[in-house]
């Protein structure tokens, strides 16, 4: 790795706090990552500096917030490789993301009878959004099914495309299994029968370079707070040809050209899409945590993880009656750089999740544990739910050692 490690950590002071009496072992970045000073000394200045409302004022302050706010827009234009500006959605998450492309694409394009198909992996808000669609306009969603081990069933993804199917929704990554999904096959697949494709990036945009014009997706989604930027902030990019022609998703300021008694008329994309005022000062901590991330490099952060998470696995199979799910390991084997990202999901005999992850907080340890808003994958795996070990730059090996050793003593227990 070519970024020093115990300097990294030094930019995230919560990694130094103890909680019980022990240090904190941080290990939940699936659910959400830490900050660093960076970060929040840049939205603190421009609370204290800059604060005012964007795209309306012509006065000094709110022309310099503007200026923040698209200079963001257009950081994270260069960070997903997308074309231009206007590809660049600004919204509270990859949840509303999901949710916006749900219901205007429905509105525009789905009646009922036709088809979204989605997998067996996603997270919820990559199925409830399609659900409230199927109730409310009578579409049918249909799941793809994944092997024992996490993969996709890829040679069953094209009998499961039918003359009604209108859209693909994806996760890039599983929250839950680390499964890195091969997108780029799944785009091409989906586009030789003239059907676009939405990819959950919300497990991936933290952890590997995102190139939407390499993969050609139509639709990606991803959230700020899982790439060390904060809460409330996200992106729904979208080719041009596509928020051209969906309808707005919500009414308001920001988002009109002209409003009179008997017709409203819109802005363009992106602004068509942002009803009222926007999270400027979100956007800019987003566009700093960016700069972070590229000052670290992609690849660089990429490789530690993986071999973080390679280094877990090959522990963690020492541990008597432990059941890892996803991706299998093998000691020796190359890194999962196509296969398993970060992420590390198990159970340990018959000891419940939640014991496990209660137990392990009280020795620092934060894992998550119960279904991790997967219900169907938890169906699928035939458990309840499972503890989750999920990695960031600023991990370490030590720390995955404390995890183990954490493990054996819990299970020393029951």
């Amino acid at each position: 790795m070519n970024y020093e490690l115990n300097k990294v950590r030094e930019d995230f002071p919560i990694l130094s706090r103890e909680v019980y009496g022990r240090p904190l072992v941080y290990l939940d970045n699936a659910a959400t990552t830490q900050k660093p000073l960076c970060v929040l000394d840049a939205m603190r200045e421009e609370y204290l500096n800059v604060n005012a409302n964007v795209h309306r004022g012509v006065h000094y302050l709110s022309q310099q917030a503007t200026d923040l706010h698209e200079a963001a827009r257009e950081k994270v234009r260069g960070f997903i490789n997308a074309r231009t500006t206007e590809e660049i959605v600004f919204t509270r998450g990859t949840t509303e993301a999901i949710n916006l492309v749900a219901q205007t694409f429905c509105e525009a394009f789905m009646k009922e009878g036709d088809e979204v198909v989605v997998t067996d992996m996603e997270h919820h808000s990559n199925i409830v959004p399609w659900q409230l669609q199927a109730r409310k306009r009578g579409i049918v969603v249909k799941h793809l099914p994944i092997t024992d081990d996490g993969q996709l069933e890829l040679s069953a993804f094209t009998s499961h495309l039918s003359s009604r199917t209108k859209l693909v929704s994806i996760a890039h990554v599983s929250n839950v299994l680390g499964t890195v999904n091969p997108v780029k096959e799944i785009v091409r697949m989906a586009h030789e029968q003239g059907i676009p494709v939405l990819i959950d990036g919300a497990q991936s945009a933290p952890h590997m370079k995102i190139d939407v014009q390499d993969l050609d997706c139509d639709f990606f989604a991803f959230s700020g707070h899982k790439m060390y930027g904060p809460t409330g902030i996200g992106v729904l990019y979208g080719k041009e040809e596509w928020l051209e022609k969906l309808p707005p998703y919500q009414g308001g300021g920001e988002m009109i050209d002209r409003v009179s008694w008997e017709k409203t008329t819109f802005e363009r994309p992106p602004l068509k899409f942002e009803a009222g005022t926007p999270d400027y000062v979100a956007t800019h901590g987003l566009a700093t945590a960016i700069d972070y991330l590229l000052s670290l490099g992609l690849d660089n952060i990429q490789a530690h993880e993986q071999e973080l998470t390679n280094y877990c696995m090959e522990q963690l199979q020492t541990i008597d009656g432990i059941h890892i799910y996803g991706p299998k390991y093998t000691k020796g084997t190359v890194p999962f750089v196509y296969s398993r990202d970060a992420v590390v999901s198990f159970n340990v005999g018959d000891i419940h999740h939640l014991d496990m992850g209660t137990l392990l907080d009280r020795l620092g340890i934060a894992v998550r544990t119960g279904h991790h808003c997967a219900h169907p994958l938890m169906d699928r795996l035939r458990v309840t739910g499972t503890v989750r070990a999920s990695f960031a730059l600023y991990n370490t090996k030590e720390e995955v050692d404390v995890l183990v050793a954490g493990i054996r003593r819990v299970a020393q227990m029951f």
